[in-house]
């Protein structure tokens, strides 16, 4: 008897979860079909334009107008007769936009979401073309509304740009690249350092803003190594000669500095100074000229 009982319970409570799933089943497919005939029927009220990025190579308004221009007035159409993913397709086109997102909700609120490429480096060749280079590495047209203030590489430079977005071409472009990312991620050499140039042998050398001597850093390998030693060039030989002593500082080296003299700087002696942290020697070369 008591097993019957509780079959029968078991019976219609099954029952009853099977009604309320079904309810809410049609009710969901209710909502669904009147939010897809809402947003059917209903008109693009207003579109945002919102750049994301720290960068300024392109307005709200240069965005707004290309759409208008591809795709004609917005505003007033149905949401369901924008072309979203066009749009989208439409605006990474341009070479300043890493990404582009579009979006519309029911009150008619087109949301354009654009993030824009950062400059990480600016390039001169020697055919008189300049670019950018980004963060992904890549290459990107100069602006005439924005300059960014970003290390600016000069020098023997032969890689050739056409005004696209692209991928860097050369070893040497790239090492430019890793060295002005280096610079930019410390405090210390971002203020010091003011520019970058290539030599006719393609070694990077460094231009500080304070001093006049030529500090070689060869290629990006071991860049903390190097920034170390150019460190201790600052702290240990700067004070004990002046900043005005040594006409170029190598870096190129593994486990030394090679310092060349100034030929007015004439000191009675200047002492190989070792660096007992990194196993490295400071060489007080001669002026050669």
């Amino acid at each position: 008897m008591n097993s019957n009982i509780a079959s029968y319970r078991f019976h219609w409570r099954g029952i009853l979860y099977a009604a309320v799933g079904i309810a809410a089943f049609a009710g969901l497919v209710m909502l669904m079909g009147f939010i897809g005939t809402k947003s059917s029927e209903q008109a693009c009220m207003e579109m945002r334009v919102i750049l994301l990025g720290n960068e300024s190579f392109i307005e709200q308004k240069d965005i707004a107008a290309l759409l208008v221009e591809k795709f004609g007035e917005l505003e007033g159409r149905t949401l369901e007769s924008i072309p979203i993913h066009q749009i989208e397709q439409e605006l990474r086109q341009i070479p300043y936009v890493f990404s582009a997102i579009v979006t519309a909700d029911m009150d008619g609120l087109l949301s354009v979401r654009v993030k824009q490429r950062e400059a990480v480096v600016r390039v001169l060749n020697r055919g008189g073309d300049d670019f950018y280079v980004d963060q992904q590495g890549h290459k990107m047209p100069v602006s005439l509304k924005y300059v960014p203030r970003v290390p600016v590489v000069n020098g023997y430079i032969s890689e050739p740009y056409d005004g696209t977005l692209d991928s860097t071409k050369s070893d040497l472009v790239t090492d430019l690249f890793k060295t002005a990312q280096f610079i930019n991620s410390d405090s210390l050499w971002s203020s010091q350092i003011v520019q970058l140039y290539v030599n006719e042998n393609h070694d990077i050398e460094l231009v500080p803003r304070v001093g006049e001597q030529r500090i070689i850093l060869g290629d990006a390998d071991s860049l903390d190594r190097k920034f170390e030693k150019l460190l201790l060039f600052y702290r240990k030989i700067v004070p004990k000669t002046g900043i005005q002593a040594y006409k170029s500082v190598n870096l190129k080296f593994a486990g030394q500095i090679v310092c060349e003299r100034s030929a007015h700087f004439n000191p009675d002696d200047i002492l190989i100074i070792p660096d007992s942290t990194h196993h490295s020697s400071i060489n007080n070369s001669n002026n050669t000229q």
